[in-house]
C-alpha cells in the first residue's frame, strides 16, 4: 500500500473558540494530504489540468477522536486502498506525531471526471498503477 504522510505544526489560525483546533481544518488537511501525496507519485494538479479529467471529492466522512491544539506537531498519513472504474476511497489518520495519539480518522470517496463534460469517466490504468493498484 502506497502512503503518505504530510506533517504540520497546528497554527494560531486554526484553533476556534474552544481552544482546539477546527473541525473545518481536519478537511483542509486531509485534501491537502491527498494533493501531496498525488503530486508526489506524479500526478500533481497541472497534470490533471493537462489532461482535462481528474479528481472530485463526493463525500467525507471524518471520526473527531481527540483534541489537537495550537504547537500540536501532526501527522496527516493517507492511502488510496481501492480505486474501482470512476471513482475511489482514500483513508486518512491524522495523529499527534509526539505519542503518536489518532485524533481523527477520515475517509474520502473521489469521483474521476471529465472537466469539461464534469461526468465520470474511466480512471486510467496508469493513475491506478501510480498509486500502486
Amino acid at each position: 500500500m502506497n502512503q503518505y504522510e504530510l506533517r504540520h505544526v497546528v497554527l494560531p489560525t486554526e484553533i476556534d473558540e474552544l481552544d482546539h483546533v477546527s473541525n473545518l481544518v481536519y478537511l483542509r488537511w486531509a485534501i491537502r494530504a491527498a494533493v501531496q501525496h498525488s503530486a508526489a507519485i506524479g500526478w500533481p494538479t497541472e497534470r490533471y489540468l493537462a489532461a482535462g479529467e481528474g479528481w472530485v471529492v463526493r463525500s467525507h466522512t471524518i471520526t473527531y477522536l481527540r483534541p489537537a491544539r495550537e504547537g500540536d506537531p501532526i501527522i496527516v498519513r493517507t492511502w488510496v486502498p481501492s480505486v474501482d472504474k470512476v471513482s475511489s476511497i482514500r483513508h486518512y489518520h491524522i495523529l499527534r506525531a509526539t505519542d503518536q495519539t489518532l485524533l481523527a480518522d477520515a475517509s474520502t470517496t473521489w469521483a474521476y471526471i471529465n472537466f469539461q463534460t464534469l461526468r465520470p469517466v474511466r480512471v486510467p490504468a496508469e493513475i491506478r498503477a501510480a498509486f500502486g493498484l
